[in-house]
């Protein structure tokens, strides 16, 4: 597969770079050079252009004005919308997730308008915040294993017809909305809450986003001695009793 390149692109590392989300980045690189893949990434920062011409696409978190202004400038730059057009891979974490959907509560109050790139809307909850640790089990077709991250978000995310629930909550709060589910997916785009940075803890996710890049049903096996004790940590965290 050494003839094979990648480009992954980070988004607005600058605005969106939460709990270190930028981590998301590295794995993905790190997963793609342990195949010997020729890899590049691209940091692009909120006042550059997105290109459209990536493979994967990766959002990370934010507080709520540094989301609105990555919202208002992915929507005038309309580089990411016309990436995922072209079918490329997006990857996006917490306030990456609900810049996808249709529309989220921005930092004044006001319902700030989405990509579309999802079906899914946000409003803020009512509620206590959902933080702690998740454990979730991933959507049976993309035959991934659990799914566990952190989470720390007021939202509340409410998935339409046109999408799929990325998991289903065994311990913690996920969307929010009290039916269990966790982030979305369609196609070749995902949104999710978890932070962790949630690639370092789930390895086949990072993966799974590199065979849909290339268009392949297998990679080459790889170390994940060290993703597998971060993993067995945090799960057993998550599921010891109080």
């Amino acid at each position: 597969m050494s003839e094979s390149s990648l480009r992954v692109v980070w988004v607005y590392p600058d605005l969106l770079s939460t709990y270190g989300d930028r981590g998301n980045a590295l794995v993905v690189e790190r997963r793609a050079r342990q195949r010997h893949l020729n890899v590049t990434r691209i940091d692009v920062r909120s006042d550059q252009a997105v290109p459209t011409s990536g493979d994967i696409y990766l959002i990370g978190g934010g507080e709520d004005r540094p989301q609105r202004l990555a919202a208002e400038r992915l929507r005038n730059d309309t580089g990411l919308v016309r990436a995922a057009e072209n079918g490329a891979i997006i990857f996006g974490v917490c306030a990456g997730f609900q810049i996808m959907g249709h529309e989220f509560i921005n930092d004044l109050g006001e319902r700030e308008p989405g990509l579309g790139l999802l079906d899914v809307w946000t409003t803020r909850g009512e509620d206590a915040r959902c933080v702690g640790d998740v454990l979730a089990d991933v959507d049976q077709r993309l035959g991934l294993p659990q799914l566990t991250g952190f989470e720390n978000h007021q939202g509340v995310t409410h998935l339409g017809q046109g999408v799929s629930p990325l998991a289903t909550v065994v311990a913690g709060r996920g969307n929010g909305t009290g039916d269990g589910t966790e982030g979305a997916w369609r196609d070749t785009v995902f949104g999710t809450y978890l932070h962790g940075p949630v690639l370092a803890r789930n390895p086949a996710v990072a993966d799974m986003l590199i065979k849909l890049a290339l268009d392949v049903n297998a990679l080459p096996p790889a170390d994940t001695t060290w993703y597998d004790a971060l993993r067995a940590e945090r799960i057993a965290a998550t599921t010891r009793p109080a």
